[in-house]
């Protein structure tokens, strides 16, 4: 493929166009087939305890790619650079967003440790490739995003890290909602099964049709909601503990990768 130097594939161009600020949206239907990672960017001080976290949460915290404290590339991804590769970040302070940016180059110490997590943006492709509908995507075309809600499901808490896990949504008739969990399941790395489906009320969620991020899509009377565990959990573990200093992408705002969304199944 010709263009700069590292764009070999339709992971690094994308990820480069969003280095060089030719994009600045929402990543999902952006380079089908390869990997898009939620973000967490810790001081060192703190990041063992989050590591112990996602150890201890791997449903909505499946790890991709640790970095050393100070080196802002994860060459096991690509590569990639944290603070200009992302669309869009949030940057947290004492479990508050204290502001948006475009890159974390002014704010980026040496200190800091990233994190990045896996997304069901994978598991989606499968789920299309076997020919289930995504509501999301039906309704509202291959860049929407799927509808995400906190619940009252307490993740393991590590250190200061503790909070409530969220999910993210899609319904289905029953007979599509067990395919649909044969066909996660084989994705551990990117939430792999569901955690619930069903009342959506028994995990806290009082109306499925407000969700807390993402699009609001309708549910039939014949429909299941199913609800998969969502990289979004350490923005709501870091407004539930108040944590003092934290990174993350904005929510649909991805990294896009160069791994392959195929390499991550398993069975």
């Amino acid at each position: 493929m010709d263009g700069p130097i590292g764009v070999t594939n339709e992971g690094a161009r994308v990820r480069h166009g969003v280095r060089n600020g030719a994009h600045r949206g929402p990543t999902a239907g952006l380079a089908p087939g390869f990997v898009q990672g939620n973000l967490a960017v810790l001081p060192a001080a703190e990041a063992g305890d989050f590591l112990r976290f996602c150890h201890a949460n791997p449903k909505p915290c499946p790890l991709l790619a640790v970095g050393e404290p100070g080196n802002p590339m994860l060459r096991a991804l690509g590569d990639v650079d944290i603070r200009t590769d992302l669309p869009r970040y949030r940057i947290w302070r004492d479990g508050e967003v204290a502001e948006e940016v475009d890159d974390l180059r002014a704010v980026w110490r040496d200190d800091l440790v990233a994190f990045v997590l896996g997304c069901s943006f994978s598991f989606e492709e499968a789920l299309i490739e076997a020919g289930l509908d995504l509501r999301h995507i039906s309704c509202f075309g291959p860049g929407a995003n799927v509808p995400m809600f906190r619940t009252s499901i307490a993740c393991t808490p590590a250190g200061r890290f503790a909070g409530p896990m969220v999910v993210s949504m899609r319904p289905f008739r029953a007979a599509d909602a067990i395919r649909a969990i044969q066909i996660t399941t084989r994705f551990p790395g990117v939430h792999g099964a569901p955690v619930h489906l069903g009342d959506p009320s028994l995990i806290g969620i009082a109306d499925v049709l407000r969700p807390d991020y993402g699009v609001p899509v309708p549910v039939e009377r014949d429909e299941l909601p199913v609800f998969w565990a969502c990289g979004v959990t350490p923005q709501a573990v870091a407004a539930a503990a108040k944590v003092p200093f934290m990174i993350t992408h904005v929510p649909s705002h991805m990294l896009v990768t160069d791994l392959r969304n195929a390499s991550l199944a398993v069975l």
